[in-house]
């Protein structure tokens, strides 16, 4: 019983402290935040690298790839997800929160006129954003 609590329990900590540390992107600089992802991967490494073999194959493939596929795409996006940060005398917001609010306001709005033609709402949308 204890194993199978071990199993289930640690990936869902590595989770939630992943999930914690993306949670600092907005409130951090880049320097930490690589630090923090760096010390994490160090203190977790050996369990991302854990294989499962298929038995009837024989062929390996990695025990938690959802999980390396997480931390691989914040070490690959590095770069892009602090933008902000780098160029910061051109003033851009560190959150997609606006832009968002923008998208869904056009998609209630198109919600709302449900039976345009594809080319009716193509020009819908080129006039919301133009306004």
């Amino acid at each position: 019983m204890f194993e199978n609590f071990r199993f289930n329990f640690i990936p869902f900590c590595l989770l939630r402290q992943l999930k914690e540390l993306t949670a600092l992107l907005k409130h951090t600089d880049k320097e930490s935040f690589e630090g923090a992802l760096v010390q994490w991967y160090n203190k977790w490494e050996s369990f991302l690298n854990e294989r499962t073999t298929n038995l009837e194959t024989g062929k390996s493939f990695y025990t938690h790839k959802r999980l390396r596929s997480a931390y691989r795409s914040l070490k690959t996006n590095l770069d892009n997800l602090f933008v902000w940060y780098d160029n910061f005398e051109l003033n851009i917001p560190n959150t997609t929160n606006a832009i968002d609010g923008h998208f869904s306001d056009l998609k209630n709005k198109l919600r709302n006129h449900n039976g345009l033609s594809l080319q009716r709402k193509k020009k819908f949308i080129d006039e919301f954003l133009k306004a």
